[in-house]
């Protein structure tokens, strides 16, 4: 699974990476400059953890020796990707969004398992407009469902 997940979506993070680097005037000669202190599995498999088990940034960072902030920007690579690419459920059947997901059930009258998990987040800002969606009646904390 997680060799199907790199062959498929390490091609794709290396594209975008270059053309992050190619849409900005270069200032340094080629190959000059800091090298990537997580290799794309790496930034995979802490995305993969962060998203299942809800694990902080900084036990990331501490799991794999880097700074918070390295972690912070391989999940916000790598999180898009995985969005993108979506559920496989059949041969030649992807689910992207969960309008899709519930069309699929719908139709094929199967049932779905969604997970619920909460997961404890910062208080968010007091202007923002749905900051009551982030209170937990039940744990009485601030979190999203995961």
């Amino acid at each position: 699974m997680i060799a199907e997940l790199v062959a498929e979506l390490g091609p794709l993070w290396h594209d975008r990476h270059q053309a992050r680097l190619a849409a900005r005037p270069r200032k340094r000669a080629v190959g000059a400059g800091a090298k990537h202190q997580l290799v794309f599995i790496d930034r995979l498999l802490a995305t993969l953890v962060h998203l299942r088990h809800g694990a902080t940034h900084d036990v990331l960072a501490c799991w794999l020796g880097v700074d918070r902030s390295t972690v912070t920007r391989a999940i916000g690579e790598v999180r898009p990707l995985l969005a993108e690419r979506g559920c496989t459920i059949s041969q030649g059947l992807r689910l992207r969004t969960l309008a899709e997901v519930i069309d699929y059930l719908g139709s094929s009258g199967k049932t779905g398992i969604i997970d619920g998990t909460e997961i404890r987040v910062r208080r968010p800002a007091v202007g923002r407009k749905d900051r009551d969606t982030f209170i937990s009646g039940k744990n009485k904390q601030n979190a999203v469902k995961a």
